[in-house]
């Protein structure tokens, strides 16, 4: 619109542009969207379970054991009942006893209420240390 003294009123000058915030908008959610899932990395630890259907439980052997216990309160881990204030001083209580019987049977006991991530733990260490054969007990 043009007034009687020429000029151009305000209304045409606000509509020259165009708004694209809505569209910045949409870009940053879904820059931020495979920002969250392009780095998810999963951590696997394989371990062999017995395959044979017909596989029935032994009762646990009588020959030298040590058994390490997984807890459903901090601390978590506990040696032949023992525990230990931290995962450090557990793994060097757990590699000492080893060193002086290298044969000993390793037994894991977990608490079924136990957090899982405990039980990762010390099965990554006993591979750490290369025992490939471990019992792990289980309520009939």
């Amino acid at each position: 619109m043009i007034s009687a003294d020429g000029q151009a009123g305000a209304s045409a000058q606000l509509n020259v542009g165009i708004d694209l915030t809505p569209l910045i908008d949409i870009i940053f959610i879904v820059l931020v969207f495979l920002l969250l899932t392009a780095n998810s990395q999963l951590l696997t630890l394989p371990v062999d379970v017995p395959t044979e259907t017909d596989s029935t439980l032994t009762g646990l052997s009588q020959k030298q054991h040590i058994s390490i216990n997984i807890l459903t309160d901090a601390p978590h881990w506990a040696l032949d009942a023992k525990q230990f204030d931290n995962f450090d001083q557990f793994e060097a209580a757990f590699i000492q006893v080893l060193d002086a019987s290298p044969d000993i049977n390793v037994v894991v006991a977990a608490d079924k209420n136990a957090p899982v991530q405990p039980l990762m733990t010390v099965l990554a260490l006993l591979q750490r240390q290369q025992i490939t054969n471990t019992q792990i007990l289980m309520e009939p």
